[in-house]
């Protein structure tokens, strides 16, 4: 699979991710582990953008079906993003990378307001952006986010940290003979109904050409390798940019 060079990107983790061992919460070895790579990303020269979910945390989701308002769980899940973004800044600051949290929900003691020239500003001189807060309204989630903030900074690419190394057409956890691909269109994901990122967070990626590439973070000095093109992936983009197959 040839991949594309990137220049500038948008790295989206899941909450889940921060936990490390743990079963919820923020395990501070593990941000610390991230934080390293993504320090060890930043270094090659690429300009970085993070969003990072609240999972670990609260799931706006899981608290409607248990009876919760839909929209009073989602702006819950929102702040538990903002959370993560601060730990995930502590972590990348103490590694010497200057960091930016801006988040859709005001909180100025906190955080910056998301302002996309000021984002941009911060691009140029070198700090890694987190955007925190999803898209400021419930009903959306971090993918939709992640997509949004993705075309609005006009980056080159969405990579997705996840816990499995790459697209399979079943979950790998469970089945056995589950078929990992290396490259599928944004229609083929959709109209299969794969389990990437959410409907609306595929059909702005695929509206704006940018690329997805779903690969394994827990596995130490992975992003780097992605980047260079070595690591296991599984990259989304439009059929004229490349051959889909397994």
């Amino acid at each position: 699979m040839t991949r594309p060079v990137f220049k500038r990107i948008l790295l989206k983790l899941s909450g889940e991710a921060l936990m490390g061992p743990g079963q919820f919460g923020i395990d501070p070895a593990t941000v610390a582990r991230m934080a390293e790579e993504v320090k060890a990303a930043k270094d090659t020269g690429l300009e970085l953008c993070l969003v990072i979910g609240g999972g670990n945390i609260f799931r706006g989701m899981a608290g409607a079906a248990k009876g919760m308002d839909r929209a009073q769980a989602d702006y819950m899940g929102m702040l538990a993003t903002v959370m993560n973004a601060l730990a995930m800044q502590n972590a990348l600051e103490q590694l010497g990378v200057q960091t930016r949290v801006q988040s859709a929900i005001a909180m100025d003691e906190v955080c910056e307001p998301v302002i996309r020239r000021r984002a941009e500003r911060h691009l140029a001189k070198g700090r890694v952006v987190i955007f925190a807060a999803g898209v400021g309204s419930p009903f959306f989630t971090t993918d939709s986010g992640a997509a949004l903030r993705a075309a609005e900074m006009n980056c080159d690419a969405l990579l997705k940290g996840t816990s499995v190394d790459g697209v399979y057409d079943a979950d790998p956890k469970k089945v056995a003979t589950a078929t990992r691909y290396d490259e599928l269109t944004y229609d083929r994901v959709l109209n299969d109904n794969l389990k990437v990122m959410d409907a609306s967070a595929i059909a702005l990626c695929r509206d704006n050409d940018i690329p997805i590439v779903v690969f394994n973070i827990r596995e130490q000095g992975n992003l780097a390798r992605v980047l260079a093109g070595d690591g296991t992936a599984t990259i989304v983009r439009n059929a004229d940019d490349g051959n889909e197959g397994n």
